[in-house]
């Protein structure tokens, strides 16, 4: 459930205005010309209610595609899973196109013309083509199915996320989510382009632009997370942090023949910082009670070792001796969540 609470949120927040700057040149400015031709032809002929109908015909469409989408990913996860390398190169390129698409929408620098994101000419011809053909309610349920074709960086990592539930079901449930929660920034644009056309076009473009920066800063962190880099943004914060509390606060210690403990929350892992012993076997203990957040994906970098724990219950991991010093690093299997075991003298 919190993982689903999660994509929600996330489609809330970013999902609206990361796939706006996608999909809007082509989708919500056909579908505002769309109504503006269809419905506000004569101007003044139709109320206003009827304005939003053509765009919430839009928003279920695309919500049933990404839904069947998701599902189809989930059970494609169930035969292929990526590694954590695999995922943090993932991150890196969602990252990379992402930050160069907002730096783009900003007039950067020309260069960043070539991270616009476009679909392929035959998609655009065909989407117009339908769009010029259908009649004035195919046509907006037509376009929110065809934008499965062209999604956002922040909807790739979503569809790689139902790729790692391994599940029909909760890759179905995890995109319906993170789409119904993106639908009302989308209804929003959508009806605001449409009714005061270019006007605010240009603020709506800067603030997508910062937010897909953010999110491109966020995914190199992710991914940072995934090689079990200690100049991940999340570790580096965490060790200023550390280093002005008291330096046994919130620290776990371990002693030989004892098991040092992480609790997994949904919310990540409880402490972020573990210390313990070098030069002894050390078994690391996983408490999990109601965790439903990717932080049960459970990985350890350099030592090659991934778990999904259950929901509820207790999983043992063996660690072999560590040199004095050793900064293990510890994360989910998107990144979002990490931590570290520090082993003392």
């Amino acid at each position: 459930m919190a993982a689903l609470i999660a994509a929600l949120i996330t489609g809330f927040t970013t999902g609206g205005l990361s796939c706006m700057a996608v999909q809007g040149g082509l989708l919500a400015s056909s579908l505002a010309q769309l109504i503006e031709k269809d419905l506000l032809g004569k101007r003044g002929g139709r109320d206003q209610w009827n304005i939003g109908l053509p765009i919430f015909l839009f928003l279920i469409s695309k919500l049933a595609a990404y839904t069947i989408l998701g599902g189809l990913l989930g059970g494609l996860g169930k035969f292929f899973q990526l590694n954590p390398l695999s995922q943090a190169v993932l991150q890196f390129i969602i990252a990379f196109f992402i930050i160069g698409n907002a730096l783009r929408m900003l007039n950067v620098h020309p260069i960043f013309r070539y991270f616009t994101f476009e679909p392929p000419a035959f998609i655009t011809r065909l989407i117009r083509k339908k769009t010029r053909q259908a009649g004035s309610f195919a046509t907006p349920i037509m376009l929110g199915a065809m934008t499965v074709l062209i999604p956002c960086g922040v909807t790739q990592t979503m569809m790689a996320a139902a790729i790692a539930t391994g599940d029909v079901l909760s890759g179905a449930a995890l995109m319906f989510a993170f789409t119904l929660g993106a639908s009302p920034v989308f209804f929003l644009l959508s009806y605001f382009a449409t009714k005061l056309g270019a006007l605010t076009e240009k603020y709506f473009t800067r603030i997508a632009a910062v937010v897909l920066i953010v999110f491109g800063l966020l995914a190199v962190n992710s991914g940072l997370n995934l090689l079990g880099s200690r100049y991940s943004f999340s570790s580096l914060a965490e060790g200023v942090v550390s280093a002005l509390e008291v330096r046994h606060q919130g620290q776990a210690s371990a002693t030989p023949g004892t098991d040092l403990v992480l609790n997994v929350v949904d919310r990540g892992y409880r402490p972020k910082r573990l210390h313990a012993p070098a030069g002894v076997p050390l078994t690391l203990t996983l408490v999990t009670k109601e965790v439903h957040s990717c932080s049960r994906a459970f990985l350890i970098p350099a030592l090659d070792y991934g778990v999904i724990l259950l929901a509820t219950g207790e999983e043992k991991v063996q660690i072999p001796p560590q040199e004095p010093g050793t900064i293990l690093p510890f994360t989910c299997s998107m990144g979002m969540y990490s931590g570290e075991i520090i082993f003392d003298l």
